[in-house]
């Protein structure tokens, strides 16, 4: 399997603070990882170079066979799909669900006077349909609820057939029924061998999908421990990560943690 993200030493330095710390890691053709760690671990700073948003401020990192300073970044995006916090806020309350999904094919946020083919109203629609909503492509993305926009979002980010997907924190902010019907979704995704290589960013293990291969343990910008699930997700791995004793075990597929 070849690399689609490598990153070598790579520590990024923002207003004096080290939010990255000589970072090493790298995700192959058919991985599915999970960044686990505290909140200002560094998590989502990550997943912001892995999206070509961010650049290092020192060190090597290439996306998709591009180093990341000698790329033009506007190229290699549309290749990456990706939801988060920050991309939701910037759908306009007003915007069609249909158009949501639709605009990431010309990798923008709100139509503008771009026009679109069959093809890509069929393959949006379809994907709605795949994450549950296909009823809601006519309603406009600030009437949905919580759970809906996290849907639609993973909708919009599978648009464009990306070949790495992104998601930060996909189920924050939903509730228990929401969060497992998510989680179960993401599953699904994860088990389709067409898939691309997917990084999953999560405070919890318990948000973890079914069929993740790979864990990612950081804590203040440094990486704790990385490789496949089963031998990173240990108690002593976890325990250094949060700073405080804890418990992990896999039941049924899914993991659990709770204090030692």
């Amino acid at each position: 399997m070849s690399d689609v993200l490598e990153l070598a030493d790579v520590t990024l330095i923002r207003s004096g603070n080290r939010l990255l710390d000589n970072v090493t890691w790298s995700v192959a053709d058919g991985e599915r990882w999970v960044i686990l760690g505290p909140n200002g671990a560094g998590k989502t700073t990550l997943l912001q170079i892995a999206a070509a948003q961010m650049h290092p401020t020192s060190g090597y990192a290439a996306v998709l066979g591009e180093i990341l300073g000698a790329v033009d970044v506007f190229e290699l995006r549309p290749r990456i799909g990706l939801t988060s916090a920050v991309l939701a806020e910037r759908i306009p309350p007003g915007e069609r669900v249909l158009d949501v999904v639709r605009t990431a094919a010309y990798a923008v946020v709100g139509r503008w006077r771009e026009s679109y083919e069959q093809m890509d109203d069929e393959r949006a629609r379809w994907l709605l349909s795949r994450l549950g909503i296909g009823h809601l492509a006519q309603r406009t993305f600030g009437t949905l609820s919580e759970g809906e926009r996290k849907r639609a979002q993973i909708a919009r980010a599978l648009m464009a057939d990306p070949e790495l997907l992104l998601l930060d924190e996909p189920t924050a902010g939903l509730d228990l029924g929401g969060r497992e019907t998510l989680v179960a979704t993401l599953g699904d995704i994860a088990a389709d061998p067409a898939a691309p290589a997917t990084i999953l960013v999560t405070h919890h293990v318990e948000e973890i999908p079914a069929g993740f291969t790979h864990a990612l343990l950081l804590t203040e910008g440094r990486v704790v421990a990385a490789g496949a699930i089963n031998d990173t997700l240990t108690d002593d791995a976890l325990t250094k990560t949060f700073g405080i004793a804890l418990r992990v075990e896999l039941i049924e597929g899914r993991w659990r943690a709770r204090a030692a």
